[in-house]
């Protein structure tokens, strides 16, 4: 009988803790984003580099300009000759926080390549949530916002969004939600892209 008992008991702790750890993934992002971070590390989430962009007819370079927190402002189509890869994120998205460590990576990994240039746009275009995010997490990318009104073509209204922009200024790459952009793949054709001739 005391057996039974004990077992009862730890069935119950760890039904417990089956439905706390539920309840953490659904209402805590930090828990669902580390949740997802778990899976990029397994393989899942990786970006698909098989699927088309699927852009509306130009597929040019928009004149958009960023801000970073500093001030500084940036043209997009000012940027022709080099490979641009724009992420839109926000602090409140759980895929956003999970897919922002692969980012910084990559940030680190290519911000010497003058072919390359790698943009975080804050979605909310609020530095006062996004700058102490960054910097939180120890992160060296730099945030920017948008100013003005972004164009469709760049960007949906889901994040996170990724789009890759080649050289000649067509977008050749999008993808929506969170994925793991240190796969090997990824960098070996993002690495492709920087160094082919216009």
């Amino acid at each position: 009988m005391k057996a039974r008992r004990k077992k009862l008991t730890i069935a119950n702790i760890l039904n417990g803790l089956l439905i706390v750890g539920v309840l953490a993934l659904i209402f805590n992002p930090t828990a669902k984003a580390i949740f997802i971070r778990g899976l990029m590390k397994i393989g899942l989430f990786q970006p698909q580099l098989s699927r088309p962009a699927n852009d509306k007819k130009g597929n040019t370079l928009p004149d958009i300009s960023f801000q970073d927190a500093d001030g500084r402002i940036l043209n997009l189509s000012d940027q022709k000759g080099k490979v641009i890869f724009i992420s839109f994120w926000a602090t409140w998205c759980p895929p956003c926080i999970a897919e922002m460590p692969s980012i910084n990576q990559l940030y680190i990994q290519f911000r010497a390549n003058p072919n390359m240039m790698i943009i975080s746009v804050d979605g909310d275009s609020d530095f006062r949530k996004s700058l102490p995010f960054i910097k939180k997490n120890d992160f060296i990318l730099p945030v920017y916002k948008v100013l003005g009104q972004i164009t469709e073509s760049l960007q949906s209204n889901t994040i996170p969004t990724t789009l890759i922009i080649d050289k000649s200024g067509r977008i050749v790459f999008r993808h929506q939600g969170a994925a793991d952009y240190t796969n090997k793949e990824f960098i070996k054709y993002l690495s492709g892209l920087s160094f082919a001739k216009q």
